[in-house]
């Protein structure tokens, strides 16, 4: 009896820890932004990943780095445009005003600086085929000029360009299953139907008449009403927080009142080529893609030393992300965690030549390959197929960790495609 009590006690501390960790967290980030967003309240099931998720998109976006705070928003807008991802277009023209952005900029990419839009096709390129990324790109960005870019520069956007693709893929994979059917444009360039995390966020009215891409209000609303476990030495006093007295038994309620800037910016405004979007990776012999072998050119022994040192500390990061979701606790065994991810990068054209591929079908259902492969490469709300997934009698908190290592995988094969890249123009 004495080890069952024992037992049970060290599971509510388990318990009460991870809540502590996520109530820290959203403290955190309850007084650097003035909100939870839907991201976090989803990733909220993993804490330690979350809290290694939030490190890391704190500082690309808002940490000391090459580029000023408009263009990190700006370059932020460019990426999840490729994949119509309202919540995140919507989220990142908002805080490209605050930070003092022009808002000329957000009525589409041609007014947009030069230097900006010059990053328009590595964007392209690597939302939807990496594999095309390739040395010239590089030097053609990193020509000498006003319009230009350092080599500092590039690296720090290449890598908001790669983690805002692949949260689009997590955006989309934790939507309700109408997320995945394709939604129809609405007339004159008005925003098309918002996505299920623009629900989590209160904008659930959208105007459905013609608005002008750059058109915003401000106004007092409460942005957020998140149940959260906060304990009395996670409690915050400022102004901008209500907070309500926590009731016996009951989750504490905060409602955050800020003043929110409401852009509707367009997405299809910031992009070229639209039906530009990702094929199967060729193998036919009138195709020259090469595979890109991980035994050439891989994260631990190359990209991750040549991003840390053009982008300080930005490696670190990165890596402990990685790290961090594949060694979360999970239902999932190693091998099919493993599974997973190379299947991910097998479809983006990267292979491991000391994994037997054939555990891939042996351990993914048909179903589950549909699903991963879709939320993957192409989670966009105007073409992405109905693709169920079959996880049903998993957890939520199972689903968002297949939907997390789906987002790690591709940012990680974005970043090798695009350092190879890197590495090539500085050794040529």
């Amino acid at each position: 009896i004495a080890s069952h009590v024992s037992s049970m006690y060290r599971s509510v501390m388990m318990v009460n820890g991870e809540k502590e960790r996520v109530s820290l967290l959203f403290t955190k980030s309850l007084v650097s932004t003035g909100s939870v967003d839907a991201v976090s309240q989803q990733m909220a099931s993993h804490p330690q990943y979350l809290e290694s998720f939030l490190r890391t998109q704190h500082y690309i976006l808002h940490m000391d780095g090459p580029l000023p705070l408009p263009y990190r928003h700006y370059i932020a807008i460019m990426a999840a445009a490729r994949h119509h991802c309202n919540y995140l277009v919507y989220l990142h023209s908002a805080q490209f005003l605050r930070v003092g952005g022009d808002p000329l900029w957000l009525h589409g990419l041609e007014a947009a600086p030069p230097r900006l839009r010059l990053l328009d096709h590595i964007n392209k390129v690597l939302a939807h085929q990496p594999w095309l990324t390739a040395c010239s790109h590089i030097q053609t960005l990193l020509k000498s000029g006003e319009q230009y870019w350092s080599l500092a520069e590039l690296v720090q956007a290449v890598v908001i360009l790669a983690h805002c693709h692949s949260l689009c893929s997590f955006v989309f994979g934790c939507g309700t299953k109408s997320d995945l059917v394709p939604l129809s444009k609405s007339p004159n360039g008005t925003p098309p139907t918002f996505c299920h995390f623009d629900a989590a966020n209160g904008n659930t009215n959208v105007p459905q008449s013609p608005i002008t891409p750059s058109e915003h209000i401000t106004r007092r609303r409460v942005m957020d009403q998140t149940r959260l476990y906060l304990s009395d030495s996670c409690r915050v006093k400022c102004s901008m927080f209500f907070f309500f007295e926590k009731m016996p038994c009951l989750p504490l309620f905060v409602c955050i009142f800020i003043e929110e800037v409401i852009c509707f910016a367009d997405p299809t405004r910031f992009i070229t080529e639209p039906d530009f979007c990702y094929q199967e990776f060729a193998r036919r012999e009138e195709d020259h893609f090469q595979v890109f072998r991980v035994q050439d050119y891989s994260w631990e022994d190359h990209g991750f030393s040549l991003v840390n040192r053009l982008y300080s500390d930005i490696g670190h990061l990165l890596d402990d992300r990685f790290r961090s979701v594949t060694t979360l606790p999970s239902l999932h065994s190693p091998d099919l965690k493993r599974a997973i991810w190379n299947y991910i990068h097998c479809v983006l054209g990267i292979r491991y030549d000391d994994y037997d591929y054939g555990e891939v079908n042996q351990l993914l259902e048909r179903d589950l390959k549909l699903y991963i492969k879709a939320v993957a490469c192409f989670p966009d709300a105007t073409k992405t197929p109905v693709c169920p997934l079959s996880m049903a009698p998993l957890k939520s908190s199972e689903r968002i960790y297949v939907n997390l290592l789906i987002m790690e995988a591709r940012l990680q094969a974005e970043l090798l495609y695009a350092l190879r890249a890197i590495t090539q123009y500085m050794i040529a």
